[in-house]
């Protein structure tokens, strides 16, 4: 493994759609607290390296990545470019996440949909830019084995997005010993069952109609039955870690046991910058594994 991200991160939307001055105060904490990199969602579009490199500048030593950045939405001479700005400014903090959307927003862009092509045609662009992206600075979001294998061979490995420590496990048999494996996980430190697979459900259950997550969630066991209604409680269990510290910590340990490298740390329920929770998991970061 090429990039070295510590055991966890901490994956936020709010690092990138609150008011700049709080994201700035509360990168530095993370970066304080241990945390080895700050996964911010870019599928959105918008100015995804503006925002990487408020979290740059606010920081010392961790890692930033988009999770991740369309590549319909966002030209390869733009990040390619953006890429190199930010490395010459920050040194090599940034860890390039790139995903293929959905058939929608490639029709969007005047595409067919044709993720594995469309994937190896964007590398093969970033490859011919002036200032290329090296192979180990990316990290796509690959949950079928097709596009693991593209990521194994042509980038630094995967962010797979609502997965649980078993597809960890079959990942990491098909990336091998050298990439970089680093899931999301939902989190919340709810100990009440039922509030927390609500939490849970509030946020999870828009993905279960998505064709790529539903197909990627029937591939890892469960069924049409646990994607009805919500999700059923064994769907939202499995892809949610909830309770106290050690609960939360345990799952973590579970997906590095499988062969993950980094797990990137998504809190769930509240309003605002989850500061509370973060600090209480930053822990993890050094403890686990």
């Amino acid at each position: 493994m090429s990039v070295e991200l510590g055991r966890a991160g901490v994956w936020s939307v709010e690092l990138r759609t609150a008011a700049p001055g709080e994201i700035t105060d509360a990168a530095a904490e993370l970066d304080e607290l241990g945390f080895g990199a700050l996964w911010i969602p870019g599928m959105g579009g918008g100015d995804i390296v503006g925002d990487l490199e408020r979290l740059l500048a606010a920081t010392r030593a961790l890692t930033v990545a988009p999770a991740v950045s369309s590549i319909w939405r966002h030209p390869a001479k733009e990040l390619a470019a953006g890429h190199a700005r930010l490395t010459g400014a920050h040194g090599d903090r940034v860890l390039l996440g790139l995903g293929v959307s959905d058939p929608g927003t490639a029709a969007e862009h005047g595409h067919d949909y044709r993720p594995l092509r469309d994937m190896a045609v964007y590398l093969d662009e970033l490859d011919a830019e002036p200032e290329p992206v090296a192979a180990e600075r990316l990290i796509l979001a690959a949950m079928g084995p097709k596009m693991v294998g593209l990521a194994r061979r042509r980038a630094g490995g995967t962010h797979p997005f609502l997965v649980t420590p078993d597809y960890s496990a079959t990942a990491r048999e098909l990336l091998g010993t050298g990439p970089l494996l680093a899931p999301y996980q939902a989190v919340t430190l709810e100990r009440d069952p039922a509030k927390a697979r609500a939490a849970g459900r509030g946020f999870l259950a828009g993905f279960f109609g998505a064709p790529a997550y539903r197909k990627s969630l029937l591939a890892q066991g469960f069924t049409e039955a646990d994607l009805a209604d919500g999700g059923s409680d064994r769907l939202v269990d499995g892809i949610l870690a909830r309770g106290d510290v050690d609960a939360i910590g345990k799952r973590v340990e579970e997906h590095l046991q499988a062969g993950a490298d980094h797990v990137a740390l998504h809190v769930l329920g509240g309003d605002g910058m989850p500061l509370p929770q973060w600090r209480a998991l930053a822990g993890l970061a050094q403890s686990v594994g």
